[in-house]
Formats: C-alpha cells, structure tokens, sequence
C-alpha cells in the first residue's frame, strides 16, 4: 500500500483540487515519467536547455494557468494565483529535477513586479507572453552587491520623452537566456535616494540587452547580462519610488515559498531509491535494513521529511488567508524557505549514510539529489539572512498572542491577491499570532511532544530572563542560535496544526518530536559554547537540554512504514 504522506507518481491523484488543476497536474507527471529517468538524468549530465519541457508547458498552459492572477485572466476561468496548487507543482518539479523547478520559480520572481504594479499595459503583456509560453526572469541581484538593492549600479539616465536610458549589468539571474519580460531594478541618475529606484521591464531579445554567460555548469541558466543604452520607455516602467524597493522584497516574500515544496520533491524521490536499494543490498548476509543505526537514520529521514511536508502544507493556509490585518505569513514564509530547505539537507545527509557509494553513481536520481538539495537554503537569501529575520517575531510570537478567527485548510479555488498588495515592506516587529501553546496542548499526551514543549516553555523562560542585551545584540553568532530554538518551536507549532485537521498518525508524529527534542538540545549546547554567552545564558542552555521518551515499540511500528517504502515507485526506464 502506497504511503499516503508521501508523492507516489504511481498513485497520485489531486483529487482535492478542480478539474483542470488535476488534469495539469497529472499531465505534469504524465510527461516527465514518459519521459522516463534515462532522459530525464541524460539532460540534467549534458547540461541541455529545458525546451521540451518548456514546449510541453506551452502546449498544456501550464505556467499560464498557473501563474495568472484572475484580475489578468479575462474570461480564463481557470487562471488564478493559487498558492495551494502552485505548491503542488513545485513538489513535483522537485521530484523530477531541480532544473524545471528553477525555471518556473525565477519566472514567478519575474512576474512578482509586474503583478504589483499599476502599469495595466504591462499586465496586459506579461499576461500574453505567459499565454505565448514564455519565461519570465527577475533582474534585482548583481555581481559586486549582491541582493543589496541600496547599492545598485544599474543607472536610469532621464531621456527628455519621460522614459529612459538605461546601462548596468545584473548577475545570477535566471531565465536571462530567453525571458520574454525581465523585470529590472535600478535607480535614476537625477535623483537621490529611495525616490529614485525605479523597477522596469525590459526584453532578453533587445539589440541593448546583452547576455554575457551562464554563471553556473547546469541546465540552469543562471545568467549575467548587461544593458547598454537600453531605451526603457514609460510604458515600461513599473514602479518608482519607494513602491519599487517594496515591490522587490514582496516579490522575494511570495518566490522564496516555493523553496520548501521544492525540497520536498527532491527529498521523496531521493527517499524511494534509498530505502529500496538500502532493504535490497544484503551485508554479512543480512539485509542493510536489518541493521539498527540504519533503522535510526532512515526513520530520521522520513519523520524529518513527514514533517516538512505538515509545516510546509499548513503554512499554506497562512499565506492564503493573509490580509492587512493578518501578516502571521510574514513569519511563515522565511521559516519554510530556512527551516523546510535546511531539513531537506539532513534528510538527504542521513540517507546518504545509509546507501554510501551508491549516491555517487551516474544512473541514480540521488546523485543529483545530492548536490541540488543544496542549492535551496542558499537561494532567496540565506539561511542567516532567514533566520534573522524570524528573529524579529520572536518576541510577539512567544510571549504576546492575539486573538484570531481559525484559519481552515485553504484548498479551495480562489485567487490569492493579497500576495501582490501586501503594501510596504515594514513593521515586522509589531505582527501579533495566535498562541502557539494551543497546538501543543492538542498533543499533550504525545510523550514526545510533551518533552519538547518542556523546553519551548523553557525558551519563553530565556527571553524574559536571560535574553541577549543590547551589546550581544549585536553579535548575530549568539542570536543565530538563539534563532535556531525559536525555529524549532515554530516547527513544531504548524506541524502539529496540520496533524489536526488531517488525522495525522500519532505514531510517526511521537517519532518526530523526539527527533526535535534532540535537535533543541544540540541548539542549547551551541548556544552554551558561544563566545559572548553569560553564565546565565550557559546554565540556562544547560537547562533546557532533555532526552527523548524511548519507545522501541513505537519506532519498530514506524520503521514499518519506512520499510515499506521499498519498492513502492521506481521512475520510468
């Protein structure tokens, strides 16, 4: 019996989405197991463009469905930004290839300015590009500054018409080998200041657009391009001001989601060929999987995953029901892009353990598994920038609960538009959420989950009295591991959310809190060993180090699960 946690090809059957939402996406799956793993590896190996897959996306109105908000769909009834079945597809992207996903998420950045903006005639005309099947890329990062959009080098002289001239060069951005649209950040020569960025649109295929090389050895094209006298016209411009600094990190809030369904995707294809060639391979004449720390590290693998998966679906329901007045997404997003992202490298770690030098070989999915799982903790700022940035919830999220309506799974057809007015970028610290405690009381029963609470009451315990002052505020080692706890709390919190509302079992949930309550403990001792930590600090880090509830014969019903899984999809010859 297929695992029902997991994505089967074999088995799969979106049957919670409309009609031609399962029909895309089974077509979606439909292609790449026609395809079968022997192309699908030989592309990744020579490094080939995504034509055919972009053919197919064409010919089906993939990315068009899909990434249409209804206010740019006309009488489409099907098009809409659907945060739940654009999910859906980064998973199954994930599970084929990294390269696919790559070109739909910098296509979705791509759009993100265009969405926000008040320029009807570039809504118009992104709107029949998609339809075209073109790609689309987001041209914000550059070589010498990085993401910094305060230091930008790409210059927008006035040209008398209201329009302008623009010249600079932009780095890591995807799709600028073929983008219909590439949506450009820079700043006005004649204008100092925030009031002069402006956000453009510009064309990959303009005489004054020149791409320079592909930055990475992959399928990918990561490009660096650079503009010379490039006429940006007044209908291309997007936004100025203020509303164009805001409209980049909007744009990064609804992209960098799509990294954690991703890493679920590599994660489950990974998970399949390694417990079947785990369970297969016979040592000292028993079978891999009859060894202990074998058991332990596959289950790791698979709660870790389990995990991901109930975090990353209810936080979908969050960025759905978002409003001016429910920002609780805020600090949703950066923990699916930091936290779902760096559990898919554990996942990955422990399963690799198991099958050694089988995830080197050339004719696995693994291997690419391997080195793609790494890119996603990487992309959309890092795992420090992330964490940081949760850390300004902490305070409100722990300690200061208001009072919300519940929010309901979030599966129904609707379009998602808040996500492209989410207005400006700021005031982060005064977001107020629900008690988190509530979650946690709903399993209390759980030995597993009990213990960790232990210790998440304990963090509340370290913020009133013994948090950083404001000289260790400024040393972001000790507050990374600071943010490291607050995370896991988090984790858990939306985990057990969703175990609610879908009958979850009790066993493989208990399993992975005794997996958290370790990793919290491996924080505290972090924590305890860094440089600028107080005595309070230490013995409070100490303090909160506890040691899972054992139950052999729990984990013996979960490693069934995970044995289970031998076997169960294979890909395609």
């Amino acid at each position: 019996m297929a695992d029902q946690l997991l994505f089967n090809p074999r088995t799969y059957d979106p049957a919670h989405f409309d009609p031609e939402t399962r029909r895309l996406l089974r077509a979606t799956v439909d292609w790449f197991e026609t395809r079968g793993k022997r192309k699908l590896i030989e592309d990744y190996r020579s490094r080939a463009w995504l034509s055919d897959f972009l053919a197919f996306s064409a010919k089906e109105g993939l990315f068009a469905t899909f990434l249409t908000p209804a206010a740019a769909a006309g009488d489409h009834a099907d098009k809409r930004w659907d945060t739940a079945r654009i999910a859906a597809l980064n998973e199954i992207f994930g599970f084929y290839g990294l390269d696919y996903w790559y070109a739909w998420q910098v296509t979705i950045l791509g759009l993100g300015p265009v969405w926000q903006s008040d320029n009807a005639a570039a809504r118009t005309r992104a709107a029949e590009l998609l339809d075209q099947g073109e790609v689309f890329a987001f041209g914000l990062s550059e070589k010498t500054h990085g993401a910094d959009i305060y230091s930008t080098d790409m210059l927008l002289e006035p040209d008398g018409k209201g329009g302008f001239r623009a010249t600079g060069s932009k780095y890591y951005i995807g799709n600028g080998n073929a983008a219909g649209l590439v949506s450009v950040f820079g700043r006005r020569t004649d204008v100092e200041g925030p009031d002069g960025y402006v956000f453009f649109a510009a064309d990959s295929r303009h005489a004054a657009y020149h791409l320079v090389k592909n930055v990475v050895d992959s399928s990918k094209y990561v490009s660096e391009f650079r503009l010379e006298d490039y006429p940006v016209a007044a209908e291309d411009v997007l936004h100025t001001g203020q509303a164009a600094f805001d409209a980049a990190l909007n744009t990064v809030n609804v992209g960098k989601f799509n990294l954690c369904t991703a890493s679920i995707g590599i994660c489950e294809h990974a998970m399949y060929e390694a417990v079947t060639h785990a369970h297969n391979r016979i040592l000292y004449g028993r079978p891999v999987t009859a060894f202990p720390h074998v058991r332990r590290e596959l289950t790791d693998a698979y709660v870790r995953l389990v995990g991901m998966k109930l975090f990353s679906d209810r936080a979908v329901d969050y960025f759905r029901t978002a409003g001016p007045d429910d920002r609780r997404y805020l600090l949703f997003n950066p923990m699916t892009k930091m936290k779902v992202t760096t559990e898919g490298e554990k996942v990955i770690d422990l399963m690799w353990d198991v099958i050694a030098a089988k995830g080197f070989e050339k004719d696995t999915y693994f291997a690419q598994a391997a080195s793609e799982i790494r890119g996603l903790p990487k992309l959309e700022g890092t795992v420090h920038v992330n964490l940081a940035l949760i850390l300004k919830f902490m305070g409100n999220h722990l300690l200061n609960p208001a009072q919300y309506a519940p929010v309901p799974t979030r599966l129904d057809a609707a379009d998602d538009a808040f996500l492209f007015r989410q207005g400006p970028a700021r005031g982060l610290g005064a977001v107020r959420f629900h008690d988190w405690r509530t979650a946690y009381d709903g399993y209390a029963h759980l030995p597993n989950v009990a213990r960790f609470r232990e210790q998440a009451d304990a963090l509340c315990a370290f913020v009133t009295t013994a948090a950083p002052d404001k000289e260790q505020s400024r040393d972001l080692d000790l507050l990374l591991a600071v943010g490291q706890l607050f995370a896991l709390v988090v984790h858990g919190q939306l985990i057990l959310e969703q175990a609610a509302l879908t009958g979850a079992e009790e066993d493989v949930l208990d399993e992975l809190f005794a997996v958290l309550v370790r990793d919290f403990s491996a924080y505290a001792v972090e924590l305890h060993g860094k440089d600028s930590a107080t005595e309070q600090q230490q013995t409070w880090a100490l303090g909160a180090v506890r040691r899972p509830v054992v139950d052999a014969a729990r984990s013996a019903r979960v490693w069934e699960r995970v044995e289970a899984l031998a076997g169960a999809y294979e890909m395609a010859p």
